[in-house]
């Protein structure tokens, strides 16, 4: 992308820039940073929630997987164990998971690859990051007080006649949740249709704006479907209506319709941001054009549309008809089109390229092996006689997470190296991250992959007490889940270092396209002196420019002569 073409009379955007106030350096005092409305430090804002959060649903999972390292029930009692999956799902989904993405890299991100000044609303940004925190404080409220025990998807009739827990606590938390996300979704599409640069025309966008201006639209439409849903529990608990207690004359499939509606499009909401981050790390760090770039875009809009036909799915065993059950079948096959599409045209950007192996490079690497296993797995589930079959074992649990967890935590931590330069003008240590990232494969394969095998033989998931045969596997799960945890907290440490003692950056340490290193790091306040003027798509890598890994000190030498 031939980016930062200024306009006439303006001084070029990469000058002027150096040693000018930024994001990090001006309005200082806690103050300003609670009632900021540049997205940035918003994003910041939103980067420090998530790691709360992330941390208290990591202890959920810690917990689990103690207590399933032998067939007893050794640490929990049984209904301690289904408040402690609760609180383990409801916070990683809503909480981590659907807005990690798209809250942290696309607030700070969105408007530098745009060529915008800030979002369309800040103000309704800044908004929106009030009412998620509240929104997870009610939940943790509610999970100190006691503890939900329906499990993260609040299935009727339990969660409306039965549960004596906090559910309308931590329904009302999500509600809340959600309405932040429209907030951020509205903001998103209409930053995209208003804001682009001069230039910047829909087909000169880079895939990460495409994913999140997906995921907006399937945010701005599936989301109330849920709020309403959650609301209904609550009218039910609270007033007796008769919706989905059949004791009460209501319908409890008719929850799980309305559920699943929402919570499919809720897996792309959580994966198609992942697929534009790794988009930007395979053409950095292979040194070529995407493969396919059209045909990437109209993927990902594919995706967006199909996600809303494929909900039955979850419902095979649940009583809807048959004729029903192979039309939902038939829609899920035809959905992991565009999702292997993605997967071959990275494989294609590969091919011939000039790969270097940094960081966020094997992280990305690390995203296409795992999500392309658990695509496969996806396969099976889609087939309703296979489907039958492991329902509600821990074959789900292990397709669930090698989408989710193995793919959208491997692309967030991808995206997290390679624009950490960007974000605080600081490089981390090269050989530290390298080996968090093998780290992370590895250990996310040896948590998971025994899952299959067990839920194939199957053992039933939400169970705290399990056949003895079973013990071998949840060993290998557990075991794996130390190396998991270590290579999620080991990134926290070098990049805490790197903010006192890491090299400085440059604006451009990977020799990277887009328009966000076009600019300081960490940028300034209005992100640009200059307008920057698009002339060219995305991604035009010379052939003869050299990459990252024989550039980063030497841009950075080079700039410290400059200056």
């Amino acid at each position: 992308m031939a980016a930062g073409q200024p306009v006439p009379g303006e001084a070029h955007p990469r000058q002027g820039l150096r040693g000018g106030p930024s994001y990090l350096t001006a309005e200082h005092g806690l103050a300003a940073w609670f009632l900021t409305t540049d997205h940035k430090r918003i994003a910041l804002l939103y980067a420090a929630a998530l790691t709360v959060f992330f941390f208290i649903g990591g202890a959920g999972a810690v917990a689990i997987r103690m207590e399933l390292f032998t067939p007893a029930a050794d640490l929990l009692s049984a209904d301690g164990y289904n408040r402690m999956f609760t609180l383990h799902g409801t916070v990683m989904v809503w909480f981590f998971l659907v807005p990690s993405i798209p809250n942290t890299f696309g607030n700070f991100l969105l408007p530098l690859m745009i060529g915008a000044k800030d979002l369309a609303f800040p103000r309704l940004n800044l908004f929106s990051w009030y009412l998620f925190v509240g929104a997870g404080a009610l939940l943790v409220g509610a999970l100190v007080a006691g503890g939900v025990d329906t499990g993260w998807t609040f299935y009727t009739p339990f969660s409306t006649g039965y549960s004596q827990s906090y559910v309308m606590a931590a329904a009302l938390a999500v509600v809340l949740a959600g309405f932040s996300s429209i907030a951020t979704g509205v903001n998103f599409i209409a930053t995209v249709h208003l804001l682009r640069t001069p230039g910047m025309t829909w087909f000169r966008l880079p895939l990460l704006v495409w994913a999140l201006y997906g995921t907006s639209l399937v945010i701005v439409l599936a989301t109330p479907v849920l709020t309403l849903v959650l609301l209904l529990i609550v009218a039910e608990r609270a007033f007796g209506l008769p919706i989905f207690d059949p004791a009460l004359g209501g319908d409890p499939l008719l929850f799980q319709h309305l559920f699943w509606f929402y919570s499919h499009p809720a897996v792309y909401i959580m994966i198609l941001p992942s697929f534009g981050v790794i988009s930007e790390l395979v053409t950095c760090f292979s040194r070529r054009q995407v493969f396919g770039y059209t045909f990437m875009v109209y993927a990902i809009l594919w995706i967006a549309v199909v996600g809303f036909l494929v909900w039955g799915h979850h419902m095979f065993v649940s009583g809807q008809s048959l004729f029903a059950s192979l039309v939902f079948s038939f829609l899920s096959f035809v959905i992991a089109v565009p999702s292997a599409i993605k997967v071959f045209n990275w494989t294609f950007t590969l091919y011939r390229g000039q790969i270097t192996f940094e960081a966020p490079m094997l992280y990305a690497l690390g995203f296409i092996g795992l999500f392309t296993l658990g695509g496969l797995t996806g396969l099976f589930l889609a087939s309703v006689p296979i489907d039958v079959h492991v329902t509600d074992t821990y074959f789900v649990v292990a397709h669930f997470h090698f989408i989710m967890v193995g793919g959208a935590v491997s692309a967030f931590y991808g995206g997290l190296h390679f624009w950490w330069p960007k974000v605080t003008g600081r490089l981390y240590p090269e050989a530290w991250a390298r080996f968090a990232a093998v780290l992370m494969f590895f250990g996310f394969s040896f948590t998971f992959f025994p899952q299959f095998v067990m839920g194939f033989l199957g053992m039933p998931r939400r169970y705290q007490v399990y056949p003895p045969e079973f013990q071998i596997w949840h060993v290998l799960s557990s075991s794996g889940a130390v190396l998991l945890a270590a290579a999620y907290l080991l990134p926290m440490g070098y990049l805490a270092w790197s903010l006192i003692w890491g090299e400085r950056a440059g604006e451009d340490p990977w020799q990277a396209t887009g328009l966000e290193w076009r600019t300081s790091s960490p940028p300034p306040r209005d992100n640009f002196r200059a307008v920057p003027v698009v002339d060219t798509g995305p991604y035009f890598y010379h052939p003869d420019k050299e990459g990252p890994r024989h550039d980063r000190r030497e841009a950075h030498q080079n700039q410290g002569h400059e200056t």
